[in-house]
């Protein structure tokens, strides 16, 4: 795995760990870090040596932020030209958590605001510690959401919210988040990566093929229409069987024991 200058990447058995670590600035994102977030989960995703992971969290370093937003005072004299660019290598990020082979959480240790709600919403899934704030305050800024937050946050919390949320610039605590559907779970700080990496084990203990194409199958149902849906989902289905993965799943259920994903492969 390469190294990095702003973020952290730990494996850990079938999980991957990703920490971005920029206490001083609260984990601003600036140019470097998301060219590091870029590189790291394309090396994640299509490894030199070694298998990909099977599940992967992308965290903040320390107690106060996950990512606090983009590095205002680092980027607010960017030309037009320049802001268009940086836009854009957040949504490469965003599209590279989206389409990776393997879920991917976010586990949001503290503030999540603007760049940072984005890259959260850009995840699987969102776990919460009870010290977390979320919010798109960008208008206050007089600037839009750069990657693709809009779209995201309406998918998961509707329309109507969402507007409300983006318009107003409001930034909500946890349990507000788990109300309106943002969050999936709210847990004590402490408790956070534990939990998370309970999450993690679970799902890395079902068929990682199986896990692909849903991932994959859901995030085209998203904008496609019904028969579309119904037909890429048959195709997976019977591509599915036929496989190790397929065999020895269906295989453990009727033996009644845990099925053995790729054990083997340790």
């Amino acid at each position: 795995m390469d190294r990095f200058s702003t973020i952290d990447i730990e494996r850990e058995e079938h999980l991957a760990i990703v920490t971005i670590n920029r206490l001083n600035k609260l984990n601003a994102l600036n140019t470097q870090v998301m060219t590091e977030l870029l590189n790291g989960f394309q090396a994640l995703v299509s490894p030199q040596q070694g298998r990909a992971p099977r599940v992967a969290v992308l965290t903040g370093a320390g107690d106060k932020a996950f990512i606090s937003g983009i590095d205002v005072g680092e980027l607010s004299d960017l030309a037009a030209s320049d802001a268009k660019r940086f836009s854009e290598l957040g949504r490469r990020v965003g599209d590279l958590l989206e389409s990776a082979p393997f879920p991917v959480i976010a586990a949001v240790n503290g503030f999540a605001l603007g760049g940072g709600c984005e890259f959260a919403l850009m995840c699987d899934f969102i776990y919460a510690s009870e010290n977390a704030r979320f919010g798109l305050p960008e208008v206050s800024l007089g600037i839009v959401p750069a990657f693709g937050g809009m779209r995201r946050l309406m998918g998961r919390v509707g329309v109507g919210k969402a507007r409300e949320l983006v318009y107003g610039g409001d930034i909500i605590d946890a349990d507000d988040a788990k109300r309106i559907g943002l969050v999936n779970e709210v847990v004590p700080a402490a408790e956070l990566m534990t939990r998370v990496r309970a999450i993690a084990a679970k799902i890395a203990g079902n068929g990682p093929m199986a896990i692909a194409n849903a991932k994959r199958l859901m995030r085209l149902n998203i904008n496609q229409d019904m028969q579309d849906t119904n037909e890429r989902e048959a195709q997976a289905f019977g591509e599915l069987f036929g496989t190790a993965e397929q065999r020895e799943g269906m295989r453990a259920f009727v033996e009644k024991r845990r099925a053995r994903f790729g054990e083997d492969e340790r």
